[in-house]
């Protein structure tokens, strides 16, 4: 008795089982059976980090979408500018030779 109440006391085994108690009282309510690995760490990284991932992708696609639509809207901005400034210079050329 002496003896296991000594190891009780060196590795504060009170207190670890208590709260290993308290583990399994909360885990009576829990539904849903607890995520285990499997023992092979890539196949274990993979099932957490996997959804993750896949949203991410798919925002970066969202993100990317609404870049190459804006680009493409300046695209039509620098267009339009570049007729502009065409057209000024050939306004300018015609009133030069009109004035000459």
């Amino acid at each position: 008795q002496e003896e296991i109440q000594e190891v009780k006391d060196e590795g504060n085994l009170e207190m670890l089982f208590n709260s290993l108690d308290k583990i399994v009282e909360e885990a009576k309510n829990q539904e849903e059976p607890a995520w285990r690995p499997r023992g092979i760490p890539e196949e274990d990284v993979r099932s957490a980090m996997v959804p993750y991932l896949l949203k991410h992708r798919s925002h970066l696609r969202k993100v990317l979408k609404e870049k190459e639509e804006e680009n493409g809207k300046v695209a039509e901005s620098v267009l339009a500018g570049r007729d502009r400034i065409a057209e000024l210079q050939r306004l300018i050329q015609a009133r030069k030779h009109a004035w000459q």
